[in-house]
């Protein structure tokens, strides 16, 4: 028996071995980190799984709550979809005015939740902000201008903000969710972002093809936080919490040398995704102040000619009658904007499983504008 276990510690401490050198170890941390503070999967509740920056708000405003406030009844239809994709949240905005909100799971008003890709619409805010501010001369930017390496690399020496925000860099990259060995899964857990993303070559011309890459998002962030010379977290503070009364202080996680995780990760509660939504809907103008250039705005919702259901890591659908945008992130994260109706719909949730159109747009969302586009 002693032989037996004697065995199996050497041949598990070789395997642990192997998988350390080859660049894998992270996965021993990712196991630590679940076993420790939660699922053993991603989730919208990880807040305390990592390191964080602070996004303080400043006076909070609650939302104003429309007359007919939660009397609407949701559909059969709707209530078993919701159930069977684990919603966590529901809000309804319309008019300025917060007509319908519920929460499941043990979730409520005050819940932070993680923003999944969502954050990587909400970092193609700040780029706008950043241009705005002086930082940024336009989102035509090169890369190289910020990190000088890429003029040495054939491909990267073209690279911009807006080949990063429109997918379209070329990177050498496979969007791979579903094993621990995955670009994506290390990227989750790893302790330095920086040494991750650039370490991603080039394989084609920038510009010329769609490819989604949550890497593109990470450099996107790398480049803004050098542009802008602090961190993300801080000017996210200043650009919006501040200015939106946001409810309630966010956080947003990072690596263990402080850089926030710009391809995920923003923790908020649902009413301030809201008003993110509602801030994007009426064109960057709150309360008769223009926090970000209408014109970036317009350029930021416009779909790009290699796809058409995507904008500047916005997703947009312009093929039915109502046409709409949104946020959209893994698990089921969407601020869905529906501007002929003056309507912002949130929801969370944590379910992996959404079906997807030819186009890779969770049909949930176009069930829920359908469902919901009616209420008044």
């Amino acid at each position: 028996m002693k032989k037996n276990l004697a065995v199996f510690l050497t041949a598990a401490s070789a395997i642990a071995a192997a998988i350390c050198l080859s660049g894998y170890g992270y996965i021993f941390k990712a196991i630590g980190i679940n076993l420790k503070k939660g699922p053993l999967t991603p989730s919208i509740d990880d807040g305390e799984k990592f390191p964080s920056n602070p996004i303080p708000n400043f006076n909070p405003k609650t939302w104003d709550k429309g007359s007919s406030y939660n009397t609407h009844i949701l559909s059969e239809f709707l209530i078993e979809d919701l159930k069977k994709t684990r919603t966590s949240s529901l809000l309804i905005v319309r008019d300025n005015k917060l007509l319908y909100e519920q929460y499941w799971k043990g979730h409520n008003s005050f819940s932070l939740m993680n923003s999944f890709s969502m954050a990587k619409g909400i970092l193609a805010v700040l780029v706008g902000c950043a241009i705005d501010d002086g930082y940024l001369h336009s989102e035509d930017q090169l890369i190289s201008s910020l990190f000088p390496d890429y003029k040495k690399s054939h491909y990267g020496k073209f690279l911009t903000f807006r080949h990063l925000m429109t997918m379209q860099a070329g990177l050498d990259w496979e969007e791979e969710y579903h094993h621990p060995f995955a670009e994506n899964s290390k990227q989750y857990f790893v302790d330095d972002l920086a040494k991750q993303a650039f370490a991603i070559e080039l394989k084609t011309m920038p510009g010329e093809k769609y490819e989604y890459q949550s890497v593109s998002a990470q450099l996107l962030g790398l480049a803004l936080r050098k542009a802008i010379g602090q961190n993300l977290s801080i000017y996210l503070s200043e650009k919006l919490w501040k200015p939106l009364q946001m409810e309630s202080p966010a956080k947003w996680s990072t690596d263990e040398k402080g850089m926030e995780k710009t391809f995920c990760c923003i923790h908020a509660v649902s009413r301030d995704f809201a008003k993110i939504g509602q801030l994007i809907m009426q064109e960057g103008n709150w309360e008769g102040k223009q926090l970000i250039s209408k014109d970036y705005c317009k350029r930021m919702l416009t779909p790009t000619r290699a796809n058409d259901a995507f904008c500047y890591t916005i997703w947009a659908d312009d093929e039915t009658e109502l046409k709409y945008r949104f946020f959209y992130g893994f698990l089921g994260q969407f601020i869905i904007m529906i501007p002929d109706k003056k309507m912002v719909i949130v929801k969370t949730g944590n379910y992996n499983r959404l079906e997807v159109d030819k186009k890779l747009r969770p049909l949930q969302v176009k069930f829920l504008v359908q469902e919901l586009s009616q209420i008044v």
